[in-house]
């Protein structure tokens, strides 16, 4: 099941499509009954996120909140709570104009980064993580683009 909670009024964005991509990661991982979490903020909502959480006086384009440590901690039966990933709507429209994506794509982009983090996966511990982290980011993504 995928929660996505709006906290931000002057961004539009397709909820519908941002749950089918969110069903399509986990039907990736085989986690379809699995509950996901999903907030919209704006600059400032993010700024306060990352402050109180990560100690970083400002704004960044997606956190993610994970319940377990590592993918193979997720229970294989009953309730999966795997966490929630907070995406910034407004970077989201900066980086689509600065990297050349649509608004869509680069949320989709940011959704299946900040999935990954529930995941376990960790680009800022080195190169070899990094490297597995973008190899898997793209073939999420090709995944979701395949079921629009």
């Amino acid at each position: 099941m995928v929660v996505i909670r709006n906290y931000q009024k002057r961004t539009r964005i397709d909820i519908q499509q941002l749950k089918k991509d969110s069903r399509e990661l986990l039907r990736s991982y085989k986690l379809q009954r699995a509950e996901l979490g999903i907030l919209l903020v704006d600059d400032r909502r993010m700024k306060e996120l990352n402050h109180r959480y990560r100690s970083m006086d400002m704004t960044t384009d997606v956190l993610s909140f994970p319940l377990y440590a590592k993918m193979k901690e997720i229970p294989d039966q009953g309730e999966i709570l795997l966490g929630d990933i907070v995406i910034n709507l407004t970077a989201a429209k900066r980086q689509a104009f600065r990297y050349g994506n649509t608004f869509r794509e680069e949320v989709r982009r940011l959704l299946v980064h900040g999935f990954l983090h529930l995941m376990g996966y960790d680009h800022e511990r080195n190169t070899y993580q990094r490297q597995k982290m973008k190899k898997r980011e793209k073939e999420l993504r090709d995944a979701c683009q395949a079921v629009d």
